[in-house]
């Protein structure tokens, strides 16, 4: 057994079990694909410990290895991509996973005939380019061209070197796991373009992980009378070390995040939570104070949400207030803010330039929006809404009391549109179940 690599085997296998115990808490699914990335790298030590097996078992376990890092590699790149999903994508990393498990054991399992290897290499380019020029009018996006060039660039470097008397067969593998690692650091630069000590950690270790691959070969190839003290050249096997930090900080900083987001965000609808409404109200207020400018509240409250619960359950009250929520969002300017303050309660801030007619109008235009009947599932409801308005600083100077005179102004209108009900018939159509609610008729009618 090779014995020199049961170290890296050891210590690959560990970062792997911590990277499974940080990607299993993690909330993205990349995680998945990077687990099983790191899981084709410990394949990679484990096949390497055989390759000095006598005859066919230490071929077929050296072919393993090789495979399994060619596979890390691409599945890594693939997870990097935002569009991984979609189907395009999705043939472009069966054609480069396909791509490397020819070649590579034509390659490494000895003399194979010259047309066959020809053929493999000419696939790292011709599948790329197919998959790029099928879909091309319908999502061309630049990291797919990256892919192109680079496999064509490694498709020709094949076709050149890979017969070259004596070192040809690792000049090929080592362009192959050069192409591989060195797509990693640009579709991770592309993808990660933060100032984050993860994003800088991982890109920086695929670099050099993707050097180890092509500076030593080239050194030895095209200078040999160079010599450099082989410690130096162990330095960048580091790089698949540092990349698994990286990665998981990655995870670490998306969840910090994440978690950061979820606290000022309310989980139903993707509005500010209270909190952050509070912090935002409270900012608006500072700056309309330093500007001798104003700003103004609009409490917003749904008049019949409750009906819609009784009568259809939660997870109409949900729809409800998804389709509310982005009503509002829809109205406002990006630089207003919209937050979901209660259960059936919505807080918009309109800050400047703003005054009290151009409160009044937006009230007025959300107060017909939310009058409109509501698609839920098979179910059209109205369930209309009473705002109040609060001007800084006409109104209040400071967050308590303007939050206090919106919902009183809010409440008053609800009261008025209460009375208004009560004065106007409801009749309630044969073919709907009864409810016990005044008005019914007023607020649901059913699809068709």
């Amino acid at each position: 057994m090779n014995w020199s690599e049961l170290p890296d085997l050891a210590a690959v296998a560990l970062l792997a079990g911590a990277f499974a115990s940080v990607s299993r808490r993690s909330y993205t699914h990349i995680s998945n694909v990077w687990l099983f990335g790191w899981i084709m790298i410990v394949l990679h030590f484990a096949a390497f410990l055989f390759t000095k097996f006598p005859g066919v078992w230490g071929t077929i376990a050296g072919v393993v290895g090789l495979v399994a890092l060619a596979w890390a590699g691409t599945l890594f790149m693939w997870a990097s991509v935002p569009y991984r999903e979609e189907h395009p994508s999705r043939w472009m990393l069966a054609a480069l996973l396909g791509a490397n498990t020819l070649y590579i054991p034509l390659l490494a399992a000895g003399p194979a005939p010259t047309w066959a290897l020809n053929l493999a290499a000419a696939l790292f380019g011709v599948l790329p380019l197919a998959v790029a020029l099928a879909v091309v009018r319908k999502f061309s996006p630049p990291l797919r061209w990256v892919n192109v060039v680079l496999y064509c660039a490694l498709s020709i470097f094949l076709l050149i070197y890979q017969h070259r008397p004596g070192n040809g067969a690792a000049l090929a593998l080592n362009a192959i796991l050069f192409t591989v690692y060195f797509g990693c650091c640009i579709h991770f630069w592309h993808s990660y373009r933060r100032a984050t000590a993860g994003a800088f950690i991982t890109i920086a270790g695929f670099l050099a992980w993707a050097l180890v691959f092509v500076v030593v070969p080239l050194m030895t190839a095209f200078w040999p009378q160079v010599h450099i003290e082989t410690e130096v050249w162990n330095l960048p096997k580091l790089g698949y070390y540092v990349v698994a930090v990286g990665m998981i900080l990655l995870l670490l900083e998306d969840q910090i995040e994440h978690n950061m987001r979820l606290a000022q965000q309310d989980d139903l609808t993707g509005l500010a939570n209270r909190r952050l409404f509070q912090d935002r109200l409270e900012n608006a207020l500072e700056r309309a104070r330093r500007n001798g400018t104003q700003a103004a509240l609009l409490a917003v409250d749904l008049n019949h949400f409750k009906q819609v619960n009784d009568s259809f359950g939660h997870h109409a009250g949900d729809l409800a207030l998804k389709q509310v929520g982005s009503i509002l969002t829809g109205r406002v300017r990006r630089s207003d803010t919209v937050a979901r303050t209660g259960g059936d309660e919505f807080s918009v801030i309109l800050e400047e330039p703003t005054n009290r007619s151009a409160a009044e109008l937006v009230t007025k235009s959300l107060l017909q929006l939310l009058n409109e009947p509501l698609q839920l599932g098979d179910h059209r409801v109205r369930i209309g809404a009473s705002v109040g308005i609060a001007i800084f600083p006409d109104d209040a100077t400071d967050m308590e009391s303007l939050c206090i005179a919106a919902d009183s102004r809010m409440y008053e209108a609800k009261h008025d549109s209460v009375q208004t009900e009560d004065l106007a018939p409801s009749p309630v159509p044969s073919t709907l179940p009864a409810i016990n609610t005044r008005s019914k008729a007023d607020w649901i009618t059913r699809k068709g």
